[in-house]
């Protein structure tokens, strides 16, 4: 399968007018969601378009190729506007055997990932820069990151800190980072 990957939209219509626009384009099978996909958050400023009912209305009509899971932004509100499951911490996929661990980066999982199997790739967003490898691994995992496992990043496409919009592509066990 083909999986575009994404985190971060904050409640921005036009970031994920953008994100479905690309997941057409790529011709993905599905989308995975790294979180923090309504709310702007407190310390962020609101995001070009903040709009997170349309964001949730866009989202919906995609249901049914959506795997998300629940980033520091994202409340049990969220889940009573959107048509897929939000709320779990992580979800695994697993995909012509290789495992793909998705997390916001927030949380600790280091429980969870160190016992994945060679080959794995962990998505995680939360810090809004893109990047593969060992640095682009959650908070709590960078100073003894397995090495077993491959990290990646998409970035943000509501709050790029990099300056460009981001998601990553998966398909046969090759990522690749894409800007918006």
């Amino acid at each position: 399968m083909r999986y575009l990957i994404a985190s971060d939209i904050h409640g921005s219509l036009p970031a994920a007018e953008a994100l479905i626009a690309r997941f057409h384009k790529e011709d993905a099978d599905r989308i995975l969601l790294l979180g923090d996909l309504l709310y702007h958050g407190p310390r962020n400023p609101l995001p070009e378009g903040y709009a997170p009912a349309d964001v949730a209305k866009l989202l919906n009509e995609h249901a049914d190729r959506i795997i998300a899971v629940r980033g520091n932004c994202d409340a049990e509100v969220d889940q009573m506007v959107l048509d897929f499951p939000c709320l779990g911490d992580y979800a695994v996929v697993v995909d012509e055997g290789v495992t793909l661990f998705l997390t916001h980066g927030h949380l600790d999982v280091r429980r969870a990932v160190v016992g994945l199997p060679a080959g794995s790739f962990v998505f995680s967003g939360h810090t809004h820069v893109k990047g593969i490898g060992n640095p682009f691994a959650p908070a709590s995992l960078r100073d003894d990151a397995p090495t077993h496992i491959t990290f990646a990043n998409p970035g943000s496409i509501g709050h790029p800190k990099d300056g460009s919009a981001s998601y990553a592509l998966y398909e046969h066990g090759i990522v690749e980072l894409r800007n918006l």
